[in-house]
């Protein structure tokens, strides 16, 4: 008997998910109806009215509404599942997103946009168990015990986009389309939570064993797919003081300088297709090695803290193993700097730390791992580490320099893709300026929509978490502060990205954003911006500090007596 693979197991489970799509959108829709119906009742008649001209809507064109979604679905899922047997394939190329044609993003798609993000929340807040618990066993279908990755084509965000795609089924205007929308997401939110568990129970059944619950992540587009950082950070110094002493050795050692040489040399030869285990293999034999030469109890202990933070770091949930190597060969610089400077451990804006924190985040603003662009990227990031290790002197000035450079490089690409968007560019200036010289705005898209306005929907059809508090001046002094280069993480499309501000407008209007993952761009106005910040839709992308959470980590680790 031939043992399936697990890409033709998690096929077979998307089929049969699929096949039952049809009867969930049937009860999605019964759970939307009911909740108009419902909220007919205290309407003014006119209002009353115009509800009604969208419940009819909905019960004409359900077969059509069905259909919508299940196509949009099918593709969503299709192309999840054919990326993730193109990721499990090492010779497989990988293909960079397409670069979408240049629209300009005015108020009407940014309020599609915040509700397509309203709709996830919506599904995580109601079916976050039922999520996680499914998220185990897809895992498992493809041979991830250690969930290092969301296997599961069928997110929230699939679900929220493909009810999006249900509305344009209703032959009316935009505002009834998202009207319906805010109705449906609360129960396709309940539905799917029973949805995800029959399939869980499903998998269970035929004999299938969750991944391991302990490094589950959360899919990518939620809104806390990184975690909030955080000022606190424990004291490094405390932290030292903690360490273990060993003994000295009775047979002589090496000197230090000679072992932290020899650990580079390993770091050099390692395979950057390294798996993870022979990455922590070299690291503990390396501590003891470094510990052994140590000839004080201070030095002992100051090796002991820093490999032990170096384990955390690399141990980062969700770092990249090209990222991994990188950091790797750091390890002996550091130790050398802060063997000469002990101020390295007063703060965690020390330029070391500066500096491997911006080269982790490289990662958040370059194409997916294999791409060509990366790999050209990282490796001048990779000279870069190598000419700064073979520094004789190593210290805090080193790394400032070694800092100035990775920006310099960072400055260099977003030069020559705005010179690759030359053109786009000089087209958006010209538009800009038609529309500040116009008394009316111009509009550029179909329909334009602003997000608690409808003319043709009445207020009760709205419901009332829709018409949000608003800051504007915060949002507008946010904008004010954004330069080319900055980067953002914005809903944008359907989707969360990571954006690089390429270009504002003389006039600030008209905002050109870079797509981190392709070379794909959008042109968005101004008040688009302003409404996706003042939904927490768009804010900044700052690297975060890897040590202050590694730190962290290790302090808990020294209470439990580790």
């Amino acid at each position: 008997m031939v043992q399936p693979t697990a890409s033709a197991a998690l096929q077979r489970f998307v089929d049969d998910e699929l096949m039952r799509a049809p009867l969930l959108v049937d009860q999605v829709i019964e759970g939307a109806v009911d909740r108009l119906r419902q909220g007919m009742a205290g309407m003014m008649p006119h209002d009353r009215a115009v509800a009604g001209d969208l419940l009819q809507a909905v019960l004409s064109n359900r077969a059509y509404i069905v259909d919508y979604y299940v196509a949009s679905l099918r593709e969503q899922v299709d192309a999840e599942v054919a990326r993730l047997a193109s990721a499990a394939t090492p010779t497989a190329p990988v293909a960079p997103r397409k670069s979408l044609s240049l629209s300009l993003v005015d108020e009407d798609e940014v309020a599609v946009d915040v509700e397509i993000s309203h709709a996830i929340e919506t599904i995580r807040s109601v079916a976050e168990y039922e999520l996680r618990e499914l998220q185990t066993f897809t895992a498992a279908l493809v041979g991830d015990m250690d969930l290092a990755h969301d296997h599961n084509p069928f997110r929230a965000e699939t679900h929220a986009r493909a009810l999006w795609a249900a509305a344009q089924a209703l032959p009316l205007s935009r505002g009834f389309r998202i009207s319906f929308m805010r109705h449906a997401s609360l129960p396709l939110a309940q539905v799917l939570r029973k949805t995800f568990a029959g399939a869980t129970s499903r998998l269970e059944a035929s004999g299938i064993e969750p991944a391991s619950y302990r490094t589950l992540i959360l899919p990518s587009g939620s809104r806390r797919s990184r975690a909030p950082e955080t000022t606190f950070g424990p004291d490094l110094h405390r932290i030292l003081d903690r360490m273990p002493v060993h003994e000295a050795p009775a047979a002589p050692q090496p000197a230090l300088e000679q072992v932290l040489q020899q650990s580079e040399a390993q770091w050099r030869r390692l395979p950057v297709d390294a798996a993870a285990s022979e990455y922590g293999r070299l690291r503990e034999q390396q501590r003891m090695q470094l510990v052994e030469s140590a000839t004080t109890a201070v030095d002992q202990q100051l090796i002991e803290l820093l490999t032990r933070l170096f384990d955390a770091l690399l141990g980062e949930p969700g770092l990249p193993q090209d990222i991994q190597l990188l950091l790797s060969r750091l390890q002996a610089s550091t130790l050398r700097v802060a063997l000469r400077d002990p101020s390295m451990l007063d703060a965690f804006d020390h330029p070391v730390w500066r500096f491997m924190d911006r080269v982790a985040f490289q990662d958040e603003i370059l194409p997916a791992p294999g791409t060509p662009a990366r790999q050209r990227a990282l490796h001048l990031v990779l000279g870069l580490v190598e000419h700064l290790s073979a520094e004789p002197t190593q210290d805090a000035a080193l790394y400032v320099r070694a800092l100035e450079r990775l920006l310099g490089q960072e400055r260099q690409r977003l030069v020559e893709r705005c010179a690759a968007e030359h053109e786009q560019i000089e087209s958006l200036q010209a538009l800009e300026d038609r529309i500040a010289a116009s008394p009316a705005s111009i509009s550029t898209l179909s329909g334009a929509l602003d997000l608690a306005e409808f003319d043709t929907v009445p207020a009760d059809l709205i419901e009332t978490d829709v018409v949000r508090q608003r800051s504007p001046a915060a949002a507008s002094a946010w904008l004010a502060q954004c330069q080319p280069g900055d980067w953002m993480r914005a809903f944008l499309q359907g989707r969360w990205v990571h954006a690089q501000l390429l270009w504002p407008g003389e006039h600030r209007e008209i905002w050109l954003l870079g797509d981190a993952a392709s070379d794909a761009t959008w042109a968005v106005r101004r008040r688009a911006l302003l409404t996706l910040h003042d939904e927490k839709l768009l804010r900044s992308l700052e690297p975060r500090s890897l040590v202050r959470a590694s730190a962290k980590r290790v302090l808990r680790g020294t209470l439990r007596g580790g």
